[in-house]
């Protein structure tokens, strides 16, 4: 065995750090068990940045899609009135606010007629009157916002899905029965896509003149601005509604079930990948529980000659604690080195079934830290059990 110590004037004094020194023996005598721990712990690490990253794509990519066509705050009125001039010099004036325009909403019922070698088609739609104005405030592709600058009365832009399903094309004349009842014909402008396919889906624009015509009135149901900074909606409808009788709706509230259900998805997929380093930390375990089996005649001498319970405790924990970090260390380059890699040749996916053609990355330095965090903790864990077993080891008992 060799030497770790010598006695100096009776008392046990290591040469150097006496865990350490041990603990670099250990890992140099399973090699190849280590490197598969360490590789196996690299793994776990490896999927479960790759997977976070392309979760937090996927989801930056819906979000994106959904306010394509939905303003980031909404200041609805209590009840439809006119425009309000002091409030719009407020908007033009407060600093986050880039851009709003007066909007009015509706439900109806639209039917294209039936035609020569084509079947009549019906659908329900949130109608949106829109004006100019709009154009700004809503982020859709250069091509569809001219078509919203351009959109005249009696005009309507219809979602891509929306559009597919009623069977209408740009110049066709379509029929909208409102909700109170009323009756308009509308011609196809031409269509938008955002990718989100509930709003592609149900979405109509319409001029704002169009529907006061059709609700006969000129009252309208409020603003819709676009931001500065899209996440501080909450706190800037708050300042600009405090003391008037409109109500703010920042774009997080309505889609609430939409973010919901992402921040599910991501803890979910969180929870699944994240037991693949559960089990790789328990090969840590076992590498160190082999080591004390094999090396307990040894750790009896050493507690025999002066080496203190603690000395073996944390030797086995730094064992764990550097096999651990080098899977970390590795998992992280490699999770990187994945995500840049799907980033540069982006996960394809069928058109049909997805709004985007491809999968999206976006690596967030907060995912990085829990994920090393709580990777740290489960192999200091795992090596814990089988460190206290070695410190547990009683001398006399072993070398009788």
């Amino acid at each position: 065995m060799p030497c770790y110590a010598d006695r100096v004037h009776g008392d046990f004094q290591p040469k150097r750090s006496l865990p350490l020194t041990l603990a670099f023996a250990h890992l140099r005598h399973r090699r190849t068990q280590n490197v598969i721990t360490v590789l196996g712990v690299a793994v776990g690490i490896m999927v479960l940045i790759t997977a976070l990253s392309l979760t937090n794509g996927f989801s930056r990519a819906l979000i994106d899609a959904t306010l394509r066509a939905t303003p980031q705050l909404s200041l609805s009125r209590w009840t439809p009135g006119p425009r309000d001039p002091a409030l719009e010099e407020r908007l033009g004036s407060h600093a986050q606010v880039v851009a709003f325009a007066p909007f009015l909403a509706d439900k109806g019922l639209l039917t294209r007629p039936a035609s020569a070698g084509r079947s009549a088609g019906i659908d329900f739609a949130t109608i949106f009157a829109v004006t100019p104005d709009h154009a700004s405030v809503i982020d859709l592709r250069p091509e569809e916002r001219q078509l919203m600058e351009r959109l005249q009365p009696g005009e309507v832009l219809l979602g891509s899905a929306l559009a597919q399903s009623v069977g209408a094309f740009a110049g066709d004349e379509l029929r909208l029965l409102n909700s109170q009842q009323r009756r308009a014909a509308l011609r196809v402008k031409g269509l938008f896509r955002t990718g989100n396919y509930l709003i592609d889906a149900g979405y109509a624009f319409v001029r704002l003149e169009t529907l006061q015509a059709l609700q006969e009135s000129r009252n309208i149901a409020g603003y819709q601005l676009k931001l500065r900074d899209p996440d501080r909606a909450p706190e800037v409808g708050l300042q600009l509604s405090a003391g008037i009788e409109y109500s703010a709706v920042p774009w997080q509230d309505f889609n609430r079930t939409l973010i919901d259900q992402l921040a599910l998805q991501k803890r979910v997929i969180g929870i699944v990948v994240f037991l693949i380093v559960l089990v790789a930390a328990f090969g840590i375990a076992n590498v160190l529980t082999l080591t004390v089996f094999e090396k307990t005649p040894e750790i009896a001498i050493l507690r025999a000659v002066g080496a203190r319970r603690s000395d073996i405790l944390r030797t086995f924990v730094l064992e764990g604690a550097l096999l651990g970090a080098a899977g970390l260390l590795l998992g992280n380059a490699l999770g990187i080195l994945l995500s840049l890699y799907f980033q540069w040749q982006p996960f394809e996916l069928p058109g049909d079934l997805y709004f985007i053609s491809a999968l999206p990355v976006e690596l967030r330095p907060a995912d990085f830290v829990w994920v090393n965090l709580v990777g740290l903790s489960i192999t200091l864990l795992a090596a814990l059990l089988p460190a206290r077993r070695a410190a547990g080891i009683e001398p006399a008992r072993i070398i009788r």
